[in-house]
């Protein structure tokens, strides 16, 4: 059965490759900056050389499939009284989690930097070597499979500014909060010349790996929050963490009346990775104006979530449905499984500009069982513009 199923991957697979529409994470007609885009499944016998292939495409006969196994799932809703209480203790169910698991659950985000390289100030010899040795490893790839080089195609988007150097744009949203002219109160990390916030901070799984890296780049501070007070306790006991590079706080980025430790308009860079799809669906608009005003004009939000059809929303049983691919799942933590045209409306309609919203399809083996996997997520880069106005 395993077999017969990867053939009919693979032979999907070919068709796509043979009509150019194999996607590529990249934000230009340059080169691709994710290596993790680069694992390509060439014969279908070898599927369970790896744990992970890139670029899987699905055939029609899967996408029905899964579209059915979904409304199976969804039909029976979770009642509503339940639904208010899941809403109501969300952070007390993800302090359990945090209280459970402490920081043995997720693993190290070491790939935030080669998808994400706009979390680095700019330094542009360090970012070309990044994308350089990203660019080398997928044009290898690729060469060994079409015999010849690959270059971007309709999947690509116009190149982000934040990726050669973000400009040098006047502040208004900062003036809100100043002192004086070109003045600003102080604040953690208020003379700090790069900032950025990730939401969701979790037990340190981003944030410990990006303070690595950013203790080369002088003048780079960074926030971190979760609405778990465990989770952010987590990361203020590891003996990585300093206050003089970071600053980890407690915060409900659905309450709009909560001050940020900061003020509007400071941050160079916002990471929300994983943390919407657990908020109520209802209640993301009002997430993502919020944060896009913290953020500097040219400042860029960098988001990845779970995708609709990922193997993760198949496998929830009857009964576990609170609204349309919205889930909680046992522990009374919920997730979203977002589209690539949901995640373009809501923050285009912030005001942001999309550099990038790709749908990312990959093979996820488990070579023990000898089960093959389909997983989606949704990535995007969004920039505020400089003359930023929001439609909400």
């Amino acid at each position: 059965m395993v077999l017969f199923r990867m053939n009919m991957i693979w032979r999907n697979y070919v068709c796509h490759l043979r009509q150019g529409k194999v996607p590529h994470r990249c934000q230009s007609g340059a080169h691709p900056v994710a290596p993790l885009g680069s694992r390509i499944l060439t014969d279908p016998a070898k599927v369970f050389e790896h744990n992970m292939w890139d670029h899987m495409q699905w055939s029609k006969e899967e996408e029905e499939e899964a579209r059915k196994k979904v409304e199976e799932n969804s039909a029976p809703r979770v009642a509503p009284e339940e639904q208010a209480k899941f809403e109501s203790d969300a952070n007390k169910y993800w302090d359990t989690f945090y209280q459970t698991h402490k920081n043995k659950f997720f693993k190290n985000r070491n790939w935030l930097l080669r998808e994400f390289p706009e979390i680095l100030p700019v330094d542009q010899n360090a970012k070309e070597k990044v994308e350089e040795s990203s660019w080398d490893q997928i044009r290898s790839n690729f060469s060994r499979m079409q015999g010849t080089e690959t270059h971007c195609g309709e999947s690509c988007v116009s190149p982000a500014p934040g990726n050669k150097g973000r400009p040098d744009f006047p502040n208004p949203d900062l003036e809100v909060h100043s002192d004086g002219p070109g003045k600003t109160g102080h604040f953690p990390g208020s003379n700090a010349t790069f900032r950025i916030l990730e939401v969701g901070c979790g037990a340190g799984n981003s944030v410990f790996p990006i303070l690595n890296t950013l203790q080369n780049f002088p003048g780079s501070f960074l926030y971190c929050c979760d609405f778990a007070s465990e989770a952010v306790q987590l990361v203020k006991s590891h003996a990585s963490y300093t206050e003089a590079r970071c600053s980890a706080f407690v915060h409900d980025v659905c309450d709009d009346g909560l001050a940020y430790p900061f003020p509007d308009g400071v941050l160079d860079a916002i990471l929300l990775v994983f943390v919407l799809s657990s908020i109520h669906p209802g209640r993301m608009q009002a997430v993502v104006h919020r944060l896009s005003r913290l953020l500097k004009p040219g400042g860029m939000l960098l988001f990845r979530d779970h995708g609709r059809y990922d193997n993760a929303q198949l496998r929830f049983k009857k009964g576990r449905c609170l609204s349309e691919n919205f889930y909680v799942r046992g522990d009374g933590t919920r997730a979203y499984f977002f589209t690539k045209g949901e995640v373009h409306r809501m923050f285009c309609e912030a005001g942001l500009h999309e550099k990038q919203n790709l749908v990312d399809h990959r093979l996820q083996v488990n070579r023990k069982k000898q089960v093959v996997m389909h997983r989606v997520w949704v990535q995007g880069k969004f920039q505020k513009p400089l003359h930023w106005t929001q439609r909400g």
